[in-house]
C-alpha cells in the first residue's frame, strides 16, 4: 500500500504533462536566445506559453516571467516593490512563507525597511480593520499577504486586501502558490501588482514557477548574465519545464469545478471520521472550514498518546507531514503564531485530483488501530 496525502509539499506530474515535456527534452531542445531555426522554434514555444498562462488567469503575456518557482518569484517580488518602488513599509503577517518572512527580514537589515504584522484572532483570520489602519497611518507601504496558508489551509480574502490596497495606493504582493491551478482567480479585475506560483502544486514539474507583475510595476534584476527575461532574469529559460507547468495549469483549470468537488469529498470524509473516531481531535486555524479554508489542506491536531503518528502512517505506507516541507527541523511559526498546544501532535492531510476515498479509508483504519476504535 502507497498513499501520497502530502500534496501541499509538492504533487506528483500529470503523466499528461510528463507526456507534453518530452519532446522538448529530445528533439525541440534549442536556446530560445539563439537566432536559428532550432533557437526560433524554442522561442516561439516560450511565448506560446506565456501567452496561455496569462490567459488563464487574467492577464496580459507581458505581466508573466518565469522563475524557477514559488520561492524565487516571491523574493523578485518583494525585493523589486522595496527597491524599485521605493518601499519603506512593509506590512505582511506571521503566517506567511518563509520565502517572504526572511526576506523581509533581509531587506530590513539592509534596507532599514519597517514590518508592521496584521492582528489575527485565535482562528488565524486577518483583522482587515487593522490592515487598513496600518495602511492609513503610513505611506509608500507595500503590502505582502498568501492567498492561502500552506499549513493549515487559511483563506485571506485578497478581493477585499486588493480594494484597501487601491483605497491606499499601497503596492499589493501575494504568494498564490497554494491556489493557482485550485482557485480561480481573474487579475485583470484585481489590484494585485505581484503574484507567485509554482507548477509542481498543481502537478506540474519541480523547478519552475511564474510572477505575474502588473504592468506599471517594476521588477529589478536578480540575477546577472544574459538579457532573457526582458532583460530581468539572467539565464537560459527551462523551456521543458515551462512547456510542463503550461500544461499543468490548462489541465487544471480545465476540469477544476470537479477536481475541487471530488477533493472536498474527500476532506469532508477525514474530517467528519476524524471527529466520530479521535478522542480530542481539534483542527488548525481555519483548516475544517469549507468557505475559509483550501479544499486541499487538512491540519488536525491529536492528543499526544507515545506514538509519532507521522512515522507510524510512513511505515504504513501513508505520506503525511507535520507542517510546511520548507521548515523541516524546525518548530512551525504558523503553529507557534495559533497558540497550538506544543504537546499535541500536529499532521497536515493534503490531497489532490489522484486521491481516491479507499485512500481515505485507510488513513482512518490506521489512525482508528492506534486509538483502539473501530473504523466506520
Amino acid at each position: 500500500m502507497s498513499i501520497y496525502l502530502d500534496n501541499a509539499a509538492t504533487t506528483p506530474l500529470d503523466p499528461a504533462v510528463f507526456t507534453a515535456m518530452t519532446p522538448h527534452l529530445l528533439a525541440n531542445f534549442g536556446n530560445p536566445s539563439s537566432q536559428h531555426q532550432y533557437g526560433r522554434e524554442a522561442k516561439a514555444t516560450l511565448e506560446q506559453c506565456r501567452k496561455t498562462i496569462a490567459g488563464l488567469i487574467g492577464a496580459d503575456a507581458e505581466e508573466i516571467t518565469f522563475t524557477s518557482g514559488g520561492t524565487e518569484a516571491d523574493n523578485l517580488a518583494i525585493v523589486s516593490a522595496v527597491t524599485c518602488e521605493k518601499i519603506d513599509h512593509v506590512i505582511t503577517t506571521a503566517f506567511e512563507h518563509p520565502a517572504v518572512l526572511q526576506t523581509l527580514k533581509s531587506l530590513s537589515k539592509q534596507y532599514h525597511t519597517r514590518i508592521s504584522y496584521v492582528k489575527y484572532n485565535e482562528f488565524g483570520d486577518l483583522d482587515l480593520d487593522h490592515l487598513e489602519y496600518l495602511l492609513r497611518t503610513n505611506t509608500r507601504n507595500l503590502v505582502t499577504i498568501m492567498h492561502a496558508n500552506n499549513e493549515v489551509g487559511n483563506l485571506n480574502d485578497i478581493n477585499a486586501i486588493s480594494r484597501l490596497c487601491e483605497k491606499y495606493q499601497a503596492v499589493f504582493h501575494t504568494d498564490a502558490v497554494q491556489t493557482t491551478g485550485h482557485v480561480a482567480f481573474d487579475l485583470s479585475g484585481l489590484n494585485i501588482h505581484y503574484l507567485a506560483a509554482s507548477a509542481h502544486k498543481f502537478h506540474g514539474p519541480k523547478g519552475v514557477g511564474f510572477l505575474y507583475c502588473r504592468k506599471g510595476a517594476h521588477l529589478a534584476r536578480l540575477i546577472h548574465g544574459g538579457g532573457q527575461e526582458k532583460q530581468v532574469r539572467a539565464g537560459t529559460e527551462n523551456l521543458a519545464g515551462i512547456v510542463g507547468m503550461t500544461k499543468a495549469l490548462k489541465l487544471a483549470y480545465a476540469e477544476r469545478d470537479t477536481h475541487q468537488q471530488h477533493i472536498q469529498q474527500l476532506k469532508n470524509k477525514l474530517i467528519s471520521n476524524l471527529v466520530s473516531l479521535v478522542p480530542q481531535v481539534q483542527f488548525n486555524g481555519r483548516s475544517a472550514s469549507l468557505d475559509k479554508s483550501i479544499y486541499t489542506v487538512l491540519s488536525a491536531s491529536f492528543a499526544s498518546g507515545g506514538i509519532n503518528l507521522i512515522n507510524y502512517l510512513d511505515t504504513e505506507g501513508i505520506a503525511v507531514s507535520g507542517g510546511s516541507a520548507c521548515c523541516t527541523g524546525a518548530a512551525s511559526s504558523v503553529l507557534q503564531a495559533l497558540g497550538t498546544d506544543p504537546k499535541r501532535t500536529t499532521i497536515r492531510f493534503s490531497f489532490s485530483r489522484f486521491n481516491t476515498m479507499e485512500d481515505i479509508d485507510q488513513v482512518i483504519e490506521k489512525l482508528a488501530v492506534i486509538y483502539q476504535v473501530v473504523a466506520a
